[in-house]
């Protein structure tokens, strides 16, 4: 029980520590009224909204032709481009996640084809790797469910804008269009990029620490009613990979894709990873069936040096008419951190999708007659991120391609962008 002496001491404690009481009601009253206010405007109690724009500008620098006159870097002017992306993510759970993606942008690929002689000077080598266009309209271009199913297995669901490499760990630090590397191939391993996947699910088994399996199943069509489309009997992309990771410090990833191609129109839509020699495609007139197999790994040496790499095989067979292989290579360095807090420098040496060998018939009908790609040409990309802030980061890089679509006719073209991210 509280004694006179008690509340007199209360009482000279009070008069004493006044002026700071009236200080701390005033900020309790403050942050009340700012708690109301922000209760009463949010945008959801759900959902939170993130983004990230990109200014890009770019040119291209030589890749003529024997016997041609214009070059890549006489038919291609510089450009200024920009895409923008707003995540709006709900969860209801606080453990699943359902991403609805709103995406614009106005990015035009470079000319590669001579407009006189209609030479291919450039097949999709120097694809940037955000070159979204749009045509400035606001688009839809994801929408997936994510959810735990027990403590070990992840279940994903896409009714829009999926990827194989959604669905299974690409183990490369560049793999992201906003920060790292500036070119689609030096993002990860082309078989990732199963030609027209959108909607279906994928699942991912963690069996311990070191060991996961992920199997995933994408349509092209799903929306399609029509014979030949739907969900399972059109352009599909199936994923199943096991990812090693003994240590934090390496990453070794199996991978395994099948996938179908059918015809557009009445031409074939063929290998389109978006990288590579116009041959690689092995885009004729008829359906293919593709079956893919890479290995990724990615060594962190120390926290400011790893050394990775990758190499993928596609045997890809134009049904009724004969088989192909294509190959890729790439090596990966990143010196994280170089220079400040969450810059990057980045190099991609490798080589783009190139078909090493074909049947005589399917040889036939692609560009030229030939069966294979009659050249080695190497893709070398250096980068170096410098993050201003912790929402602006700036982006200069060169992509430099030896051989153009694989042919030494072509000479050797230089791609130079400056990539500006912007997150919120």
């Amino acid at each position: 029980m509280a004694t006179k002496e008690d509340l007199a001491t209360l009482q000279r404690l009070q008069e004493e520590f006044a002026a700071e009481l009236a200080t701390l009601r005033g900020q309790v009253d403050s942050l009340e009224a700012r708690t109301a206010e922000l209760e009463a405007n949010q945008f959801s109690t759900t959902t939170k909204l993130s983004g990230e724009t990109i200014f890009a500008v770019s040119d291209i620098f030589g890749g003529g032709t024997d016997g041609v006159d214009n070059d890549l870097g006489d038919i291609n002017e510089t450009t200024f481009q920009y895409r923008v992306r707003l995540n709006l993510d709900t969860s209801f759970t606080g453990s699943d996640r359902l991403r609805a993606r709103l995406q614009a942008g106005n990015f035009n690929r470079f000319v590669t084809t001579d407009p006189v002689s209609s030479t291919a000077l450039l097949g999709n080598e120097g694809r940037l790797g955000f070159d979204t266009n749009t045509s400035n309209d606001v688009q839809i271009d994801t929408l997936a469910y994510r959810f735990p199913l027990g403590s070990r297995t992840t279940v994903q669901i896409f009714a829009n804008g999926g990827g194989l490499d959604d669905l299974a760990p690409t183990i490369t630090p560049f793999d992201s269009s906003g920060r790292g590397a500036l070119s689609r191939f030096g993002q990860r391993n082309p078989i990732y990029r199963a030609p027209n996947t959108s909607a279906g699910a994928g699942v991912a088994f963690k069996f311990s620490d070191q060991l996961a399996l992920n199997l995933g199943y994408l349509s092209g069509e799903a929306e399609r009613s029509a014979t030949g489309a739907g969900l399972f009997n059109g352009n599909y992309g199936a994923i199943g990979q096991l990812t090693f990771t003994p240590s934090r410090q390496l990453s070794l990833g199996l991978t395994y894709v099948n996938s179908y191609a059918g015809l557009d129109g009445t031409n074939g839509i063929g290998n389109n990873t978006g990288t590579g020699s116009g041959r690689a495609r092995v885009e004729i007139d008829r359906p293919v069936s593709i079956n893919s197999y890479g290995i990724q790994t990615n060594f962190r040496i120390s926290d400011g040096f790893q050394i990775g790499g990758w190499a993928g095989y596609s045997h890809v067979r134009a049904i009724g008419v004969g088989d192909a292989d294509v190959w890729n290579y790439a090596l990966t360095l990143a010196f994280p951190d170089l220079g400040g807090e969450g810059n990057q420098l980045g190099i991609v040496a490798g080589i783009q999708p190139r078909l090493t060998g074909s049947d005589a018939e399917v040889g036939a009908e692609l560009s030229g007659g030939r069966r294979s790609d009659p050249d080695v040409g190497y893709h070398i990309e250096g980068f170096y991120r410098l993050q201003l802030t912790d929402n602006i980061s700036v982006t200069p890089g060169v992509i430099f391609l030896t051989a153009p679509n694989h042919d030494n006719n072509n000479d050797a073209a230089v791609i130079g962008t400056i990539r500006t991210t912007f997150t919120f």
